[in-house]
């Protein structure tokens, strides 16, 4: 069976926007074993899954949509500021997207690297020298800041983002997922890679659809190939994690946030879609993204867990029972 396993994109994007939470990154480490313990526990206790699935996707994904915003302006005002190196990468998006949409971002990537080449040939800027990756232990921290700032928003944006969609992508092509078995394996590798920098190990959602896909091969029974490729793609990828992490402390401002961002723009466009598709959800949803947008911060806790509960909160005011 093609079951694909990946990290929380979603996720990383909600990281990003979160900042980091009182603590430091011991506290990060923390959450990110309290999400692992929430996935297995998910699969252990049927009720948490039921939980989880009745938050109403529209206020899930326009949370998700309000993170990503700020992401997603990065290109735009990176435009403002370093218009040789950011052009290229964008018409280079445009073109690819034209005309061969699904290499739209790594072409984007590969012009953004070749910037930030040409700007180390010409500013004389140290490139990296550390090529491969070494390994660095985190005691983790549980703080109560960081577990409903960082921990309760990546748990649900990952169940409701990857988990329950991959799980849908894989039943629309005829696959069932282990549901019980799949929730426990990715809660246990979350746990296993938050002391060495992981957040969330889940369910693939769009690449999941290219490994049970038609793409994969005409043979259903022989697509399981395309999934355990990927996984090995991600090990031989992560033998370069140090060397690009490297260069991209050595890029010029708003390069490589620029490939993030445009990365990100069907995540963004198909969030904002999914929480406004519903007339009688949209007031709620349009609450969620504008808390979720402003980065507002209350207590240490940051901006999508205040969105999260203040669009249940006005869904809640808002909702008429029915006759």
């Amino acid at each position: 069976m093609p079951v694909t396993l990946a990290w929380s994109t979603p996720g990383a994007a909600l990281l990003a926007g979160a900042g980091m939470p009182d603590g430091g990154w011991p506290a990060a480490v923390g959450a990110f074993l309290a999400v692992g313990l929430l996935i297995g526990l998910t699969g252990l206790l049927p009720a948490l899954g039921s939980l989880i699935g009745r938050i109403p996707v529209p206020l899930a994904q326009a949370m998700l949509a309000g993170v990503l915003l700020p992401l997603c302006l990065a290109p735009f005002r990176s435009l403002g500021t370093t218009p040789l190196l950011v052009l290229p990468i964008l018409l280079s998006w445009l073109l690819l997207t034209r005309y061969a949409a699904r290499w739209a971002v790594p072409g984007a990537m590969l012009v953004a690297l070749a910037c930030i080449g040409t700007n180390l040939v010409v500013t004389g800027a140290p490139a990296p020298t550390a090529l491969l990756p070494s390994f660095s232990w985190t005691v983790p921290v549980l703080s109560w800041p960081a577990l409903a700032g960082i921990a309760l928003p990546l748990y649900v944006v990952t169940m409701a983002s990857q988990n329950i969609p991959g799980a849908a992508v894989l039943k629309s092509f005829g696959f069932q997922a282990p549901w019980r078995s799949a929730m426990l394996v990715t809660g246990a590798g979350t746990v296993a890679a938050a002391t060495l920098g992981g957040h969330a190990v889940n369910l693939a959602a769009l690449s999941a659809a290219l490994a049970a896909g038609e793409e994969a091969g005409p043979d259903r029974g022989r697509r399981w190939i395309a999934a355990f490729s990927s996984g090995w793609s991600y090990l031989v990828l992560a033998l370069f994690s140090a060397a690009l992490v490297g260069l991209a402390a050595a890029a010029p401002a708003g390069v490589l946030e620029t490939v993030a961002g445009l990365a990100l723009l069907g995540t963004l466009a198909g969030a904002i879609s999914a929480a406004l598709s519903d007339p009688s959800e949209r007031t709620g949803a349009a609450v969620t993204f504008l808390v979720a947008a402003s980065g507002l911060s209350l207590a240490g806790i940051g901006a999508a867990f205040w969105a999260l509960l203040a669009g249940l909160l006005v869904r809640g005011v808002l909702r008429r029972p029915s006759p």
